[in-house]
């Protein structure tokens, strides 16, 4: 798999628009489809996963769980900002 591909990145808009793009990477043949968020978006990107899970394709599994920590440089200084991701493949 190409790096930035069959990649969502959750941010501000609403929930269900990282829904459908979940659901329309895996309808268009990915096997794979991995959910990435930053900071007060982590808590998005769970319940994307799990309104994908348990509302829409319940033959898509979590397979890989990350969480890290980001040094970002702001006008302050030096911040650290949690991050997630999350793989989901689809089971044949």
């Amino acid at each position: 798999m190409a790096e930035n591909e069959n990649v969502i990145y959750i941010g501000s808009k609403p929930t269900m628009n990282y829904v459908l793009a979940v659901i329309t990477q895996f309808h268009s043949g990915a096997k794979q489809v991995v959910v990435k968020a930053r900071g007060r978006a982590i808590s998005k990107a769970v319940d994307v996963v799990e309104i994908v899970r348990n509302k829409f394709m319940n033959d898509v599994k979590p397979t890989k769980i990350e969480v890290m920590t980001e040094e970002i440089e702001t006008e302050k200084g030096t911040r650290n900002i949690s991050t997630m991701t999350i793989t989901l493949e689809k089971s044949a």
